[in-house]
């Protein structure tokens, strides 16, 4: 029995890369479904499936997050996590498709929905802007500010995993030191660095363009932009990863967990408990086994 992933948009479900990689279940926002209606949805998918993870964006509407709770609450389910994830949309949506990817894998519930937190490093998640005066979710100095508002001035910024910010021909943002490949959310920008110049610096394996999803000009501030997320596509890669860290048993609903937190209830290990198999990171074109 697979482990259910659920979302709160359309967007955040990506096409699979196989076709063993099931879709996610859609959980509607307050006004496109009654509360009668997103129970029984909710109670049909943990009877199916036994345990829901659901991910949603840190930047959902409250209301929206008010729903699941109530749902989660309502059922007295400790079969439901719900995953808040502070990451762009483009990068939320591919850490979707890798959770739908492990989620028929021999891993347990809690271990699959702990797994978001570790895998989330791995997607160097960003956008190419023509603006930043409306850039909330990443630092931006008053410097770049005033840049925003010369004619032409374009910025690379990366919000995950570490935030960084520059102006296009000065300087270059990091990339992963690993095999990744590149997803490419086409908006109303035109310009061709993310594929031409950010591509081969960060040496990605591959290149797909989609259109820009719908959530992510509000994310970014402007929908003159680029999205841009470089991940890790092969799922034994990922499969290595997450069985790499050590498992525990959460103290307090007893799931299994990798890293420092359960999934399901949010409950912290104890230090001396939060230990792995292994130590090290992923570097160019050799998987090593990561600490959580």
């Amino acid at each position: 029995m697979s482990t259910a992933i659920a979302v709160t948009s359309h967007d955040l479900v990506l096409p699979p890369t196989d076709q063993q990689t099931p879709t996610a279940a859609l959980l509607q926002a307050p006004d496109a479904q009654p509360l009668e209606a997103a129970l029984a949805d909710m109670q049909v998918l943990v009877e199916q499936h036994g345990y829901v993870v659901a991910v949603y964006s840190a930047s959902l509407p409250v209301a929206h997050e008010r729903r699941l709770h109530t749902v989660r609450s309502i059922l007295e389910s400790d079969r439901i996590a719900l995953l808040k994830l502070d990451l762009p949309p483009l990068g939320l949506a591919v850490l979707v498709r890798q959770l739908r990817q492990l989620s028929i894998c021999d891993f347990s519930a809690g271990v699959v929905a702990s797994a978001a937190r570790l895998l989330s490093h791995y997607i160097h998640a960003g956008a190419l802007l023509n603006s930043v005066t409306k850039l909330d979710h990443v630092p931006v100095s008053l410097k770049a500010h005033a840049k925003s508002w010369v004619p032409g001035s374009q910025f690379g910024v990366l919000a995950n995993p570490d935030p960084q910010l520059i102006k296009i021909g000065n300087g270059e943002l990091t990339g992963p030191e690993f095999g990744t490949q590149l997803l490419v959310g086409k908006g109303q920008l035109q310009s061709d660095w993310v594929t031409a110049t950010l591509a081969p610096a960060w040496q990605v394996q591959g290149v797909q363009e989609m259109p820009l999803l719908a959530d992510s000009p509000r994310w970014w501030g402007t929908s003159k932009m680029i999205e841009f997320a470089a991940f890790l596509p092969d799922i034994s890669v990922l499969y290595q990863l997450v069985s790499s860290v050590r498992r525990e048993g959460c103290s307090w609903c007893g799931l299994e967990l990798i890293g420092d937190r359960c999934g399901f209830c949010s409950a912290p290990l104890s230090p001396a408990e939060n230990q792995t198999n292994g130590s090290g990171v992923l570097s160019q074109g050799a998987p090593m086994r990561p600490g959580p």
